[in-house]
């Protein structure tokens, strides 16, 4: 009886347990690969934002144009 005890310890601690960690790793190797709601969205703020800025410098740009032509040769000396 002792001996069946001793044999199902072992296979479990050399087979289940070793399998068990690596697949729990796994696992929580997976989750951390995925974006989380909060990086979308922090992610889609982001991407709102770089659009407003390009916005905001086409009309700046725009301005720039009009008012003072040649701005954009006194910027790249």
């Amino acid at each position: 009886m002792f001996a069946t005890f001793h044999v199902g310890l072992i296979l479990a601690l050399t087979i289940v347990a070793p399998l068990w960690i690596v697949f729990h790793y796994l696992t929580r190797w997976r989750m951390s690969k995925t974006m989380t709601r909060e990086d979308e969205k922090i992610l889609r703020d982001l991407w709102q934002t770089a659009d407003r800025m390009e916005t905001r410098i086409a009309t700046l740009e725009r301005i720039l144009d009009a008012e003072a032509p040649g701005w954009r040769s006194k910027v790249n000396d």
